[in-house]
């Protein structure tokens, strides 16, 4: 069934599956010129959260832009703020372009502890930091969680209060591995 929505202009097809008693809208016009052509980022959970702090760090620009754009919308921001989304996308998506190109193994090593630990933090303080090492030397960002001070982030504490639970084998190698080169 195709239906035209008065408040957001765009064809779309609603699918009811009733077996799950769920609704899914499917947009079929193309975006009108105006919006920039922006790939899909393209990556799964594990890869995003490894590098969502390096994403902020570079992106805040554009992401505080889509932001007041989505608040001076009222309402109407999915719409109005396209522009301003695909910016932020594109940012992201360069941001994970370079991971993958200066630090792919750190990279690669951190988001598959987390995908392996569940996606927390605490489990991949090592493999993190080897990550956060190599990113600020070739890509010159640095992790900094907004809103805490300096003295409390938690990623530089050398004895953290959570402690991991599941190690990651190929973290702590690694890890172990740069300490005997003195790279750490």
């Amino acid at each position: 069934m195709s239906t035209t929505h008065t408040n957001d202009s765009l064809n779309s097809s609603n699918y009811v599956d009733k077996l799950k008693d769920t609704h899914f809208v499917f947009e079929n016009d193309k975006l009108p010129s105006e919006i920039p052509d922006v790939e899909e980022v393209g990556a799964t959970t594990a890869p995003l959260l490894s590098a969502a702090y390096f994403i902020g760090a570079k992106c805040k620009d554009y992401n505080d832009d889509f932001m007041l754009c989505q608040k001076e919308a009222k309402g109407n921001g999915p719409i109005d703020c396209l522009k301003e989304g695909r910016r932020v996308t594109r940012c992201a998506s360069g941001v994970l372009k370079d991971l993958n190109t200066h630090c792919s193994d750190e990279f690669r090593l951190h988001w598959q502890c987390l995908s392996f630990s569940n996606l927390e933090y605490k489990n991949c303080r090592k493999a993190e930091s080897l990550l956060n090492k190599c990113v600020f030397e070739k890509m010159n960002l640095v992790k900094k969680i907004p809103g805490i001070p300096e003295d409390r982030q938690i990623h530089l504490k050398q004895n953290p209060v959570l402690k991991p639970v599941a190690l990651h084998q190929d973290s702590e190698l690694a890890f172990k591995k740069a300490q005997n080169e003195n790279s750490i």
